[in-house]
């Protein structure tokens, strides 16, 4: 017998929008935060404990926030439709503007950033040319690259940015409108490989840099999984089929056990991330799941998926902490 799908332990409600983006922030604080971005322009940082708005901070202008992260516990970076990029000083209770850099970019690909330094970041982000990947330093604004395909791929859809362990680096990896992946040599400014992994606009993607494997999704039913091999070649892997199409967002757990789903369909899904096994469908909003992510707390019992939907609510949810081993 399958176990019954669980409730979420609670929800937030409050933040005036629709939720875009989601992003936890357990290590060097005494309070986990929760920080989210919605369609109305508003950063909201969650008090886990009180489950209480903390803080809002006004930042794009009324633009909808699509992507933010922390980049030291104090650092927030975030980025809005107003075609902004911005650091924050959240420091001794304020949240103050650091610096703001301008994309030129009008779609959705979200930001992605790498720590070369502890107090030195990379940030790749779409440029104003439909094909085009900026990256800079931060919060120096140094410029660093350009990288532009040799083939017509349509819009840059989504990036993730990451140092390997061994070889050239940093790589980035980026699907773009016409269904293709593409991985970058940052320090080359080359394409070192490609695959067609969707038919459609390839909306996600998410990658395990431990195990150089790799997920992503469209507006299809499927999700395509995939891998590098020892050469930097990326390779298609299996496919997982879902009943409804449409996929906003993907996620990994940080111990590699778990992987999400945000479904146009309002529901979440949960996958053990070893063997792509479906181990639960969570349903409770009322409306498309726009974001999902994985609290990166020490203590596993403290654990959380968290889930932000168009419908202004974020769910949160303790997830198979022990029975993902098998996944």
């Amino acid at each position: 017998m399958s176990r019954p799908a669980p409730s979420p332990i609670y929800t937030l409600r409050g933040a005036g929008g629709p939720l875009n983006a989601l992003h936890f922030s357990c290590h060097g604080r005494d309070t986990p935060l929760l920080f989210s971005g919605s369609g109305k322009g508003a950063i909201h940082m969650w008090n886990l404990n009180s489950r209480r708005v903390e803080k809002v901070v006004e930042g794009h202008s009324g633009s909808s926030v699509i992507w933010l992260n922390t980049l030291q516990p104090d650092t927030l970076i975030t980025q809005g439709r107003d075609m902004q990029v911005c650091l924050w000083d959240l420091s001794e209770g304020r949240s103050e503007l650091v610096e703001s850099l301008w994309t030129g970019s009008v779609g959705f690909c979200q930001c992605t950033t790498l720590e070369t330094s502890p107090t030195n970041y990379l940030l790749a982000f779409a440029g104003q040319q439909t094909e085009e990947i900026k990256i800079i330093e931060v919060p120096s604004k140094t410029p660093v690259c350009t990288l532009v395909p040799e083939a017509k791929l349509g819009m840059v859809m989504c990036i993730k940015l990451w140092q390997p362990d061994s070889g050239p680096g940093p790589l980035l990896l980026a699907g773009y409108e016409d269904g293709s992946l593409l991985l970058w040599d940052v320090t080359q400014r080359s394409e070192l490989s490609q695959v067609k992994a969707h038919p459609e606009p390839v909306m996600c993607l998410t990658f395990d840099t431990k195990r150089l494997r790799g997920i992503s999704g469209s507006s299809e039913k499927k999700l395509s999984s995939w891998r590098l091999d020892e050469q930097n070649n990326l390779q298609l892997q299996d496919c997982v089929t879902l009943v409804n199409p449409g996929v906003s967002q993907l996620c990994i757990r940080e111990d590699g056990k778990l992987l999400a789903s945000a479904g146009w369909d309002h529901r979440v899904r949960v996958f053990g991330w070893k063997k792509l096994r479906p181990l639960a469908v969570l349903q409770y909003h009322t409306d498309m799941v726009l974001s999902v992510a994985f609290s990166d707390h020490q203590d596993p019992r403290q654990r959380l998926l968290a889930a932000g939907s168009k419908d202004q609510r974020i769910s949160l949810w303790s997830i198979y902490n022990e029975a993902a081993d098998t996944g």
